[in-house]
């Protein structure tokens, strides 16, 4: 018990901002295994991201509330996946050869591919949630639970890629190399049940299982985009899986919005 509570916190210091007790400490060797609670990371950054979209939205308005549940999300995580989704819209939209895109996307400096890129992100993100909320007046608990299914089930699909795909930038300074490590199957299958609970619940919830298409149609997406990470580059770096992420966020927002709307 007490090395599964190491790994939740390993993972809780390494992809949020918030802090782990001191006894904790960093080993390398746990953090591929501490992505078995990645999904479970999605809980936790979901559901303050909904508590904070239903303060704004019932002490102010609506477009309020879905920027502070957007601005909680990006401090609790310290924007830690828009980040490499910046990173690699720099680096696949200005290089053209292996080399380049990996020395754009190492780069710390921000180019126009990924502005432009993350301003369209989050006006997405904006206007899904909007209408999302406009979707389910009142429902606290099915917003909820659309929240923290979109943040557990998002980074599931990270961790997919991981035991899918062939990591690229083994150097000593990249901050993912421990994570990509290919791990066991039991921490694959521990993710994955985190990671669908809060879509089940969902589905009981509201009785529409059509939302449980949400998966597959996800993991498409994910293959997709490792598709064209490994077209480019061979395989994925950590600004790829955490442009897996946001688009796998993204994407879950806007089937779940298309269901309510014509189912």
């Amino acid at each position: 018990m007490k090395q599964e509570l190491r790994l939740f916190f390993t993972a809780l210091q390494f992809y949020t901002r918030l802090p782990a007790p001191s006894w904790v400490g960093y080993n390398p060797e746990d953090m591929n295994k501490a992505t078995r609670y990645l999904p479970f990371i999605g809980w936790i950054v979901g559901s303050v991201s909904a508590v904070s979209l239903f303060l704004g939205m019932y002490c102010i308005n609506i477009p309020t509330g879905i920027l502070l549940s957007m601005i909680s999300s990006i401090l609790l995580t310290g924007a830690f996946h828009e980040d490499g989704f910046a990173d690699a819209c720099d680096g696949f939209g200005g290089g053209w050869t292996k080399e380049k895109i990996l020395e754009i996307m190492k780069d710390s400096r921000v180019g126009t591919y990924a502005v432009v890129s993350l301003m369209l992100l989050l006006g997405l993100k904006f206007s899904l949630l909007h209408a999302l909320t406009e979707l389910l007046p009142g429902q606290f608990p099915a917003i909820l639970l659309v929240f923290v299914s979109a943040h557990a089930l998002s980074r599931f699909m990270a961790v997919t890629m991981i035991f899918t795909h062939q990591y690229v930038r083994f150097t000593d300074d990249s901050k993912a190399k421990p994570v990509a490590e290919v791990g066991s199957k039991t921490t694959l299958f521990i993710a994955a049940i985190i990671a669908i609970i809060p879509l089940i619940s969902l589905f009981l919830l509201l009785n529409q299982p059509s939302l449980l298409l949400s998966l597959p149609i996800l993991y498409g997406i994910k293959m997709l985009l490792a598709r064209y990470f490994t077209k480019w580059i061979g395989g994925y770096t950590g600004d790829c899986l955490g442009t897996t992420q946001q688009v796998c966020e993204i994407g879950f927002y806007l089937f779940t919005a298309l269901l309510w709307k014509f189912i």
